[in-house]
């Protein structure tokens, strides 16, 4: 089965780590906003609706990086009203049932994003499938398997 997508939008990566791509069809009426290593801002519409916000992001990994990433993602649309969905890696557990092996959960490692969540009244589609989204693919003693990808969206 071929995939007709016309349209395609690339962040190359930093190094060997990164990077980030989106593909759409002529259904879909998309332009970039912004974008830099860590996400891609649009506005869409879809068959002539109505235009509504999306954010694709891949969150940083470190601690030290997610601060500044969570306050910049939130300061993106200053109406609360506006539509908007922010799909992707976020590349945070937020609480301990996300997560199987490797180091303990840290609750402190979720605060930014709860930060975010709560500034930008944004609220998660849950998933349907596996509980994780992401493994080490390692053998049972070593595995890791941790929730890390989300889609978020306001209420309109």
């Amino acid at each position: 089965m071929k995939l007709k997508l016309d349209n395609a939008f690339y962040v190359d990566p930093v190094g060997i780590a990164g990077g980030l791509a989106l593909w759409w069809n002529s259904e879909v009426k998309l332009s970039v906003l912004h974008h830099d290593k860590n996400l891609i801002d649009t506005i869409i519409s879809i068959n002539g609706e109505d235009e509504w916000f999306g954010t694709f992001i891949y969150a940083p990994p470190y601690e030290r990086e997610k601060q500044e990433f969570w306050e910049r993602i939130g300061s993106l649309r200053s109406d609360v009203n506006a539509k908007w969905c922010v799909m992707g890696d976020i590349n945070t557990v937020t609480s301990p049932n996300e997560k199987y092996g490797g180091s303990p959960f840290d609750h402190n490692n979720v605060k930014w994003y709860n930060d975010f969540l709560e500034r930008s009244y944004l609220m998660e589609i849950q998933s349907k499938g596996g509980a994780y989204t992401w493994s080490n693919q390692r053998s049972e003693e070593d595995e890791i398997c941790e929730k890390l990808d989300r889609v978020l969206s306001s209420l309109e």
